[in-house]
This record gives C-alpha cells, structure tokens and sequence, in this order.
C-alpha cells in the first residue's frame, strides 16, 4: 500500500474544497470496497478524505411521500429502519441479499454506489484491464468471464457492477442528490453509472469533485408487490450471477404498472422500458411474463462461459414476475 496523507473534514463544503483540484484525492466512509482496492494496489489515492462527521447518516421523510436516505446512513441501519420495511420492502430484501452482516453494519449508502467491479483482471495487477489502465486491454472477452455482462459490453470492457442495493433503486427510480463546487444537483439512478463505451474507467457521472449527500426515493414503493431474486454461486456473501428487482402496482389481476431491474448483467443496473410497457393492462399471468422477458433480454449478449446467463435471466425475470403478483411463493 503507497503513503496517503489523511484528513477529517466537518461540513459537505469541506469535502468539496479537498476533492477540487486533486482527481487523486478520495472520499473514505466504511472503506469496504476502498480499503480493500488501496491493499491491492487496484486504487493508489494519495489523499484520504474522512467524511464521517457529516451529518448525512439520518433518514428524512419528504413533502411529496417518499424518503430521503442520507449518504452515510449504514446499509444496515437503511434496511432494518421501519420505513423503509413499510414503505420500500423491496430495497431492504435486495439489501439484505449482499455482503454479509459485518459489512452491511458498515458499508454506506453513498459507498454502495460507488463500490468498483469485482472482475477478476481487474483486481489483478499483472494482468491488463482498460477500467484499471485505459488501453491496456480487456483479457476478460476472451479469457475467463462467467461472472461478466450480458448487456452494454463494448470492445473496451464487459464487466459487471456488483451492488444489489442500486438494482433495487433502479427498480424504484431513485435520484441521487450531490453536492460540488457549483452547488447541489440531482441525478436519476437510470443516468448515474455508465456503460464502458471507449472510457471503461469511468463507472459513473459524478465528478471528481462531488460529494453524494442522499437518495431519494420516490412515493411509490411498491410495498404490496415486489420480489428481489438473486441467483448466486452459494448462498450467502457471493456476488449476484443474475439478479433482478420487480416492483408491480396492480389493480385485481391486471397489471397497471411493473418495473423491472437486472443485476449482474451488466455495469449498471439494466431495464428495458418496452418490457415494463408490454405488461401494463395485462392479465398476470406465465405468457405475459414469457413475452416481457423475451423483449427485456433482446440484444443479451454472451462471451462464452457467460452465455448461460441469457436463459438464466428469463428465468429469474419471469420468477420474479410470479412472486411480485404473487401467483407463486417466494
């Protein structure tokens, strides 16, 4: 691990005013992810930032009905907190799906978003990785890519991002509140992290000297109809193969709205708005949920030890497709 100089700022201005002008600086909370890229030498930051004084950690209700979760509010603490088991049961079972406790009980929820990929070349420094090195190569494409994406590859990169909790924001079109040197701006979870294009390297749109304060959540929850299936290599602490957050308001049998999220297929949470579209005003029922998973999954792609992915995912979409309109039981 190279040296670092260490700083505890008291005030989200205080962050700023330390990230700007230093691209090499980064912001430490629980460190789950961080500490252990900077032990790998994956991240070589030599600036850290404590932001753990800032009063981010509470959950605050909103005007309109919805939640506003702060940055540094522990995974944990977001998951067991009353309201969001009322109110966004959905988020705290995809929560409750990751990590172990240990590091729920620290992770935070601004963390969670930005936590890196788990591939394997990315985490080995002998081995080429644009995401690492820009230009150095992907060996993943041609090499060993069971765990890698499905959708939004490019020739530059294919791996996954490996959050539960941001599947399940995706699923309930949260928006990320975040703080720089312009002042405060929002952004919807759909445009926050990125596909890897030609700049594989950049995970998300935020800049480098930005600070997220919260998570929005929107009113509706999905409190009566919702499922989170992560299908996984064991049963606990493993990294989604294939996941997938369902949300579904329904009036009767009819479906008036469905919102559907893929984990582990891609760098970002993956939806397809015409599937959601395919089911509103339907009968639930097995053909519906065969046609909206053959239209979520066009353009799936696979590498090779990944391909089964493809029938995996219509398999998990269409069981959480049961279980949010409970004609089965998770």
């Amino acid at each position: 691990m190279n040296p670092f100089s260490f700083t505890r700022v008291r005030d989200a201005d205080g962050a700023v005013a330390e990230l700007t002008g230093h691209p090499a600086t980064r912001l430490i909370a629980g460190g789950t992810n961080l500490i252990d890229l900077m032990k790998e030498t994956v991240m070589q930051p030599n600036r850290l930032v404590d932001i753990n004084t800032l009063p981010l950690a509470n959950l605050e209700e909103q005007p309109e009905g919805g939640l506003l979760l702060g940055a540094l509010m522990t995974n944990a603490d977001t998951a067991y907190h009353e309201l969001v088991q009322s109110r966004y049961p959905l988020l705290a079972k995809a929560i409750l799906a990751g990590a172990s406790p240990q590091l729920r009980n620290m992770a935070t929820n601004g963390g969670n978003l930005m936590q890196r990929t788990r591939c394997y070349y990315f985490y080995d420094v002998g081995t080429p990785c644009n995401k690492r090195e820009p230009g150095s190569g992907c060996p993943a494409i041609q090499g060993l890519n069971r765990i890698h994406a499905i959708f939004g590859t490019s020739d530059q990169c294919i791996a996954v991002h490996p959050s539960d909790f941001c599947v399940a924001l995706a699923a309930l079109e949260a928006r990320i509140h975040v703080h720089g040197p312009d002042g405060d701006r929002v952004i919807p979870i759909a445009e926050f992290h990125r596909l890897p294009g030609d700049e594989p390297q950049l995970d998300n749109t935020l800049h480098s000297d930005e600070l997220i304060t919260g998570i929005e959540l929107p009113k509706q929850g999905f409190a009566e109809h919702y499922s989170y299936i992560k299908v996984r290599d064991r049963e606990s602490y493993a990294f989604a193969l294939v996941s997938a957050a369902v949300g579904v308001e329904m009036e009767g049998s009819t479906i008036k709205e469905a919102r559907i999220a893929l984990g582990g297929v891609a760098s970002k949470p993956w939806r397809n708005l015409d599937a959601e579209e395919s089911l509103k005003g339907k009968t639930a029922g097995q053909d519906v949920f065969q046609e909206a998973a053959a239209i979520l999954m066009l353009g799936a792609r696979g590498y090779g030890s990944n391909t089964f992915k493809i029938e995996l995912a219509r398999r998990v979409i269409v069981r959480g497709l049961e279980e949010a309109c409970a004609l089965t039981q998770p």
